[in-house]
């Protein structure tokens, strides 16, 4: 008989293992989403009706002997899985996918696909009736969704706060945030870095009300909607006491380079859900999930080195509407708005169709 892998998490690492893993194992896919959610393209769903349904797509096609099991964990032990529905199975290897959160509109927060379409639909007629956005946030998400509303509605005000002294942490060279600003600068963006708000709108996100605020420095913005546009967060309390000395205290895991959790032959984890030093992104989710792919399968065929993984050195593609964006890799250097756009104008929509099996393999 075949062995059992337990991947928990459906999102981009999950995916990934799984079905690199599909012809050699008995594959169980855990997660408690109807459909596989296409979070790269989350923003221009909020913003564009033609996009609202194309970032849900079944998970019919993934697998071809393994199963995807709509349930939740709730407890996880070295080789055993009890979900939320009260089921419990065991498994000879596990994959830890279970990703991370953080505010919608960048991750959808409810599970069933024509509610989480829905809400999107809400969101769009929302924007459309405000003259003013707010966004809290200066990162990629901040950014990236900017340059999504400027591009259906251009002439709306948009207004960017966030305490950090300048654009999108990480490592990048001074003309990647030169280039950023320039490009919001021509969209009308305004950028209010360094400072903070004293306290949040009294209306919730996405609702549309007018409302003032002021800034810890003094400044007052008018808006008639707005969005948390910051922080992500990770759940890692399904992990049983066998597992649980992995956890830091932001949740996230330990891994050696192997991928696995310390002390832990047959358990991995990958994803956002790692404490794996480096920018959390549906990318880095994909290598993670190459590396433990390659290792399952060299333990289940009794092989003897396993890969390992380095972390990544500080990289983005980071759209600024359709038509725009700026790129930066250490080896390429950096990308321009008609290269960004030629690279992630399509969000890679048609990479995740064909991995899941919603068109045909090319």
């Amino acid at each position: 008989m075949a062995p059992t892998v337990a991947v928990l998490g459906g999102g981009y690492g999950g995916i990934s293992v799984a079905k690199a893993l599909d012809d050699i194992a008995d594959v169980v896919l855990v997660e408690p989403r109807e459909t596989f959610v296409h979070n790269v393209a989350a923003l221009r769903a909020a913003v564009d009706p033609d996009w609202t349904e194309r970032i849900f797509i079944p998970y019919d096609g993934l697998l071809s002997r393994g199963r995807v099991l709509r349930d939740r964990a709730v407890r996880v032990h070295p080789t055993a899985v009890d979900l939320g529905s009260g089921r419990r199975f065991t498994a000879d290897y596990l994959v830890l996918a279970t990703g991370s959160t953080s505010p919608y509109p960048s991750k959808l927060d409810v599970e069933e696909a024509a509610g989480a379409a829905a809400k999107l639909r809400s969101t769009q007629a929302a924007l459309a009736r405000a003259d003013r956005v707010l966004l809290l946030g200066a990162g990629p998400i901040g950014i990236e969704f900017a340059g999504e509303i400027k591009a259906v509605w251009p002439d709306k005000t948009v207004t960017v706060v966030d305490p950090a002294a300048d654009l999108v942490s990480g490592r990048f060279p001074d003309a990647f945030r030169a280039e950023l600003r320039a490009q919001l600068d021509e969209l009308g963006v305004e950028l209010l870095l360094g400072t903070s708000l004293r306290e949040l709108p009294e209306t919730g996100p996405g609702q549309t009300g007018g409302f003032t605020v002021t800034t810890r420095s003094g400044v007052e913005i008018d808006a008639d909607i707005w969005f948390p546009c910051y922080g992500g967060t990770v759940d890692s309390d399904y992990l049983g006491p066998e597992l649980r000395p992995a956890r830091r205290p932001d949740g996230r895991l330990a891994v050696t380079a192997e991928l696995r959790l310390p002390g832990q032959e047959t358990v991995f984890a990958v994803g956002d859900v790692t404490a794996v030093p480096e920018m959390k992104q549906a990318r880095a989710a994909q290598q993670h999930a190459e590396v433990v792919a390659a290792n399952v399968r060299t333990l289940i065929e009794g092989g003897g080195t396993l890969a390992t993984y380095r972390a990544a050195a500080d990289s983005i593609v980071l759209p600024v509407g359709p038509k725009g964006g700026v790129g930066y890799h250490p080896e390429a250097g950096l990308l321009g708005a008609v290269p960004t756009a030629e690279l992630k104008g399509g969000l890679f929509l048609d990479r995740y169709l064909e991995l899941l099996g919603a068109v045909a393999a090319r």
